[in-house]
Formats: C-alpha cells, sequence, structure tokens
C-alpha cells in the first residue's frame, strides 16, 4: 500500500515537471508574433526606406556625384554603409534603419540635386564644343540637313531637362553628342578628301581616289537609311584610302617639285645670276642643298616645301638679275643716244664755221 502511494506520488511529481518545462521553453512556432515587436507593417518600411535610399544613390553614381561633390558623397555614401548593417532584431532597431535609409536618400537626392546643374552644363559644352568644330569643317555648309538633325536632338534634349526631366535629358544629350561625332567623321574624310584635291594628288591614284569616291557614296547612303554604325565604318575606310593617297603623293609630289627647283636652279647658273645677285643665289643654294638632305631622310612633305621655296628664290635671283640687265641696257642706251648728240652737235657747229669763212 506504501509502495503504490510512493509511486504515484513520483509519477505525479514527473507530469508536474514535464508541463513546466514545456511551458517555460515553447518552440519557435509557437511564440506569438509580438514577442520581437516587429511587425509586417515596420519591417516594410523598413523595406521601402533602403529601395528608396538604393534609388537615390543609383541617380547620384548616374549623374556623377561623386566626382563633382566627392567629400559629400564620401560622407553620404558612408552613412548608406552604416545603414545597410545595422542590426533589424526589434522593432527599435527596424525604425532607427528605416530612418537612417530616409535620411541617407534625402541627402543623395540633394547632392543631385546639386550635381545636375554641372553635369548638363558640362553635356552642353561638350556637345557644342562637337557641333562647332563640325561648322568649322565646313561639312554642314554642304549638307545642312544633317546639322538641322542633330541640332533638333540637342533642343530635345534641352526641354527635357528644362522640365526636369533629367534621365530622358541625358540620353537625348548622348544621342545629339553622338549625332554631331557620328558628321564629324564624315567631316573629316570630306577635308582629307579636298586636300587631296586642292593639292592636285588625284593625279597620282587616279583608280584609288575613284574608289574611295565610292566608298564614302556608300556611307553617306547608309547614314541616310539610318544605320549610323555601318556609315562610320565605310566613311572610316574611305578616310583611309583618301589619306593613302596624300602620304603616298607627297613621295612624287617632291620629286616633281625637286625636278622644277633643279630647273629652275639651271636656268639661274646660265644667266649668271650667281655673279649678279650672288645673296639671293647663296640663299637659294642653301634651301636647296637643305631639301636635297630632307629628301635623303624621306620626309617627302618638308622636301617638297623646301625645293618650292629653292625653286621661288632662284626665279626671284634670275628677275633681279634680269632686271639688271634690263636697267643696263637702258643706261647703255641713253649713254648711246647722248654720244649720238654730241656727234650732231660737232658735225652742226663744223657747218656753221664752214658757212662763216665763205
Amino acid at each position: 500500500m506504501k509502495k503504490n502511494i510512493v509511486f504515484a506520488f513520483l509519477l505525479l511529481a514527473m507530469l508536474v515537471f514535464m508541463g513546466v518545462s514545456c511551458k517555460s521553453a515553447p518552440s519557435p512556432e509557437e511564440t506569438p508574433p509580438e514577442f520581437s515587436g516587429i511587425t509586417p507593417v515596420s519591417q516594410n518600411a523598413a523595406n521601402d526606406a533602403k529601395a528608396r535610399a538604393d534609388e537615390a544613390r543609383k541617380r547620384a553614381i548616374d549623374f556623377e556625384c561623386p566626382a563633382y561633390f566627392p567629400t559629400d558623397w564620401e560622407v553620404t555614401d558612408a552613412r548608406y554603409g552604416a545603414a545597410s548593417i545595422l542590426p533589424k532584431s526589434t522593432a527599435e532597431e527596424v525604425q532607427r534603419a528605416a530612418a537612417l535609409f530616409n535620411t541617407v536618400a534625402d541627402e543623395f537626392d540633394g547632392l543631385v540635386k546639386k550635381t545636375v546643374q554641372l553635369y548638363a552644363q558640362a553635356r552642353e559644352d561638350e556637345l557644342m564644343a562637337v557641333r562647332d568644330e563640325l561648322i568649322y569643317s565646313g561639312f554642314t555648309s554642304i549638307f545642312p540637313e544633317y546639322l538641322e538633325k542633330a541640332d533638333e536632338i540637342a533642343l530635345t534634349a534641352l526641354d527635357q531637362y528644362e522640365a526636369g526631366d533629367y534621365y530622358a535629358a541625358r540620353n537625348s544629350a548622348v544621342a545629339a553628342i553622338n549625332e554631331y561625332k557620328t558628321l564629324l567623321v564624315g567631316a573629316r574624310v570630306n577635308l582629307i578628301r579636298q586636300e587631296v584635291i586642292d593639292r592636285g594628288f588625284n593625279v597620282y591614284d587616279p583608280g584609288n581616289f575613284d574608289k574611295a569616291d565610292d566608298i564614302a557614296v556608300i556611307a553617306l547612303d547608309k547614314y541616310e537609311a539610318g544605320d549610323k554604325k555601318a556609315a562610320e565604318a565605310s566613311a572610316e575606310e574611305a578616310g583611309l584610302r583618301y589619306s593613302m593617297i596624300l602620304s603616298n603623293s607627297w613621295t612624287n609630289y617632291a620629286g616633281d617639285r625637286r625636278k622644277t627647283a633643279s630647273s629652275e636652279r639651271e636656268r639661274a647658273l646660265s644667266n649668271k645670276v650667281n655673279i649678279a645677285v650672288r645673296d639671293i643665289y647663296r640663299d637659294a643654294e642653301a634651301i636647296f642643298s637643305q631639301a636635297e638632305e630632307t629628301l635623303g631622310e624621306e620626309r617627302y612633305e618638308d622636301a617638297a616645301i623646301l625645293f618650292t621655296e629653292a625653286e621661288a628664290l632662284f626665279a626671284v635671283a634670275g628677275q633681279e638679275t634680269e632686271d639688271k640687265r634690263q636697267r643696263a641696257l637702258g643706261i647703255i642706251k641713253m649713254a648711246t643716244d647722248k654720244i649720238g648728240e654730241s656727234d650732231g652737235a660737232a658735225l652742226e657747229a663744223e657747218k656753221i664755221i664752214e658757212g662763216d669763212l665763205r
């Protein structure tokens, strides 16, 4: 009987102990939601604040805030980093993180407001520099409609900026700059082509010149069809061909200039220029010798220029010699005339004397 009572007592004690243990250590699933104090609403607010900060930070990067205001950027970005590692285990911690993210977002937005004016001015300066170079090249006087098309894109960017649509304005400004740069490729090709023509170098390689012209026409067709990439590629190929003609032609041109300078030099020597006008001839001879040395160094463009200068000086020396010769002949003629006049006067005097004697 006594054993039964003890057994019952032990069993009761074990059941009570187990019940207390279960209540003192509830499973995670049994923990009520309000235990940590974090509610779905507060958690969403923290997530929204971080998303807002992320977007503001991206805007700041897109408009180059770190470059324009590096110190302000470093401070704000450090706060962003601090907000990202804050603990978020309790409602109070979540609220603190949300508040800091919102503060950081405001600071990033403030940076963007300060930067966007500077950024827009930089894009405008870049745009105008390319546009001015394009106009200066003379290309737009040949194709004014191309400039008008690029200008329309630039004006669209201005309208978007003034309306506060900064991303659209940025994209339009970049598009306008790219349009001007594409046209500038064509303008530079045209300048090289015009130099070939002005110097008369197209006669040295007419076949390659005609081929370059054909490719240049293809480039224009591609541009008008809207295929800017293909247009640039064709224009660059045409430019390479014109440049090759220009480079190779200097060799031939230098040889031609040497021939004409040599001919002028020989003419000067045959006319005794080296005696009549020594100083001019000496200068021409020095330049001619320098041209010969430069040609030997394969500096064809410089050699051609020097031969041209020497040729001009030999011609000047020849003209000076001819002028001197003409002046000398005039003096001789005057002297001869005076001698003739003197002889006539003597003859007349003799006649008078003979008359008086009679």
